[in-house]
């Protein structure tokens, strides 16, 4: 039984360690239109995320993150834009009397 959880968990890690993503290697340099995506640009494509998930199943040639970015800002700007869209998450954690 102990070897077979350990196996079990094993795979489990290794699995999870597959999807685990690489660096960006285009973080920093200019893309098409000479820009470098920054925190205002993640903020904004973070809450159209969802929208453009939606169109990019129908139409080809469509992404959701900028690779040409700055970076942690943009990642930021990003994520606090998805938050934003879907609520933010803390206005449930406060107590109702």
């Amino acid at each position: 039984m102990k070897l077979s959880a350990l196996i079990l968990i094993t795979l489990l890690l290794l699995s999870l360690a597959g999807c685990a993503p690489g660096p960006n290697n285009q973080t920093g340099t200019a893309g098409p239109k000479d820009t470098v995506a920054g925190f205002w640009l993640g903020l904004w494509q973070g809450f159209i995320a969802p929208f453009v998930f939606v169109i990019s199943l129908f139409k080809s040639g469509l992404n959701i993150y900028e690779v040409h970015n700055n970076g942690a800002w943009y990642n930021f700007g990003y994520l606090f834009g998805l938050m934003c869209f879907f609520g933010g998450g803390g206005h449930q954690s406060r107590r109702r009397r």
